[in-house]
């Protein structure tokens, strides 16, 4: 089930070369996105996850949602567990998948690494793919990244966005250093 996730901050954004977790398995794109407690696309994202839960498991999906909140096995979680800038008191989804995702700007115009967004900190809009997993892997509600459009900036995350020119000093007046 597709969800449109609106005016979220990004973070980790992994949209233009895909990176394996930690080292290890299969590189995806992945970002994750923070969101406002409470609000409209919240609850629209949990009764997506509770859609998603239903069709797959029936009449057990309500007892498989709890012991998937209770083990941290949703796509939606507490911001309050991540020990990272801008994640207190928000909620986040991660979301990852193998195909690259179509990154935009906000006229819809393509978006590459070079041009510097989105970066992590910034806002965007997103589109990701809920989907209840249950193999020999777990069982999981996840989230597939689909596609991400910047919406603005905001104060980018350590380590994140690109240096200013006028953040150097002007040195075509001076002699070689070297």
């Amino acid at each position: 089930m597709r969800v449109k996730i609106s005016n979220a901050r990004l973070a980790f954004p992994e949209l233009f070369t895909p990176k394996a977790v930690n080292g290890e398995g299969e590189p995806a794109y992945s970002a994750t996105f923070i969101l406002e407690p409470g609000s409209a696309q919240v609850a629209e994202l949990e009764a997506a996850i509770e859609d998603v839960a239903t069709a797959k498991w029936g009449a057990k999906a309500q007892a498989q949602l709890q012991r998937l909140r209770k083990t941290d096995k949703l796509c939606l979680r507490d911001g309050d567990d991540k020990p990272y800038d801008g994640f207190k008191g928000k909620l986040y989804v991660s979301a990852r998948n193998r195909t690259r995702p179509t990154v935009v700007d906000r006229d819809r115009s393509p978006l590459t690494r070079e041009d510097g967004r989105p970066y992590g900190g910034c806002y965007v809009s997103a589109i990701v793919e809920l989907w209840a997993q249950d193999n020999q892997y777990g069982q999981r509600v996840n989230a597939s990244l689909v596609g991400v459009q910047f919406v603005r900036d905001g104060e980018a995350f350590s380590g994140g966005g690109a240096a200013r020119a006028d953040e150097f000093d002007d040195l075509s007046e001076t002699e070689d250093l070297a």
